[in-house]
């Protein structure tokens, strides 16, 4: 059996043993804010470092797309954006990677698609060191960006894209999701995660042992990303679909 239709079987037979439920979103006033997970260079263009997809990826183009649609929709309207862009200190590479996104590099820099975030007011770019952006977001005076983020924008729902859907989305998600149910963000109900928005890195057991690697570094794209939607969904999370923001600023009032 190639290693194509072992993951095509590995994938039906997720989806039948633990389906997923799906919604549409329809925003159509204030309240939400648009989360963007590590779309940066290093993850997300082709060729630009260890973690990067050796070749064009159709899941990570989607996304990057979706990302930019809900970011320049959520421009237009005013509403708030926040987004990670995962930075790490030369020779200080996270465990258990190799070196990735160290600063100097590029790879720590927006993909080029989403650069125009730099400039927008609406949006706040938080550099972190670690998977979990929530972690990251932890200041040396103990503040939390994220937390000071929804708190100071009053926001009751969170709409979450990005990569890796089962490494840094899903950490970043679950713990705000214990955050909100701590009572650390007062107005926060609910976390989306929009399935098309996100994405993982596609590393089938095959070309895993090619490389020399372990069998355990198999890590096949669309297994991974559904198991990654899966667990969020099993911890309170919502997952979408599809997303549509109503036209005008008048929606946001």
């Amino acid at each position: 059996m190639n290693s194509t239709h072992r993951e095509s079987t590995l994938d039906g037979m997720l989806r039948e043993a633990m389906p997923l439920a799906m919604n549409g979103l329809h925003l159509s006033g204030s309240g939400a804010g648009l989360v963007i997970v590590d779309e940066v260079n290093g993850f997300a263009s082709v060729g630009c470092g260890n973690l990067a997809p050796p070749v064009e990826n159709p899941q990570v183009t989607g996304m990057i797309e979706e990302t930019d649609r809900l970011a320049r929709k959520f421009q237009s309207q005013g509403w708030p954006i926040l987004a990670f862009l995962d930075t790490h200190e030369a020779g200080k590479p996270e465990p258990p990677y190799p070196p990735h996104c160290e600063k100097g590099t590029g790879e720590e820099e927006l993909v080029p698609a989403l650069k125009w975030l730099e400039e927008e007011q609406a949006a706040t770019l938080v550099r972190k060191d670690c998977i979990n952006g929530f972690v990251g977001a932890i200041g040396p005076d103990g503040r939390n960006s994220v937390v000071d983020w929804v708190n100071e924008n009053r926001l009751a729902r969170l709409l979450v894209v990005g990569i890796c859907t089962d490494i840094c989305v899903m950490d970043f998600v679950l713990t705000t999701l214990s955050a909100r149910n701590h009572g650390m963000m007062p107005t926060l109900t609910d976390i989306s995660v929009y399935a098309a928005g996100c994405s993982t890195y596609d590393l089938p057991r095959d070309v895993a042992k090619g490389l020399g690697l372990p069998e355990t570094a198999a890590h096949p794209q669309d297994a991974t990303h559904y198991l990654g939607l899966y667990f969020m969904a099993s911890r309170g999370a919502e997952l979408v679909d599809s997303v549509e923001v109503a036209s005008g600023r008048a929606a946001a009032e």
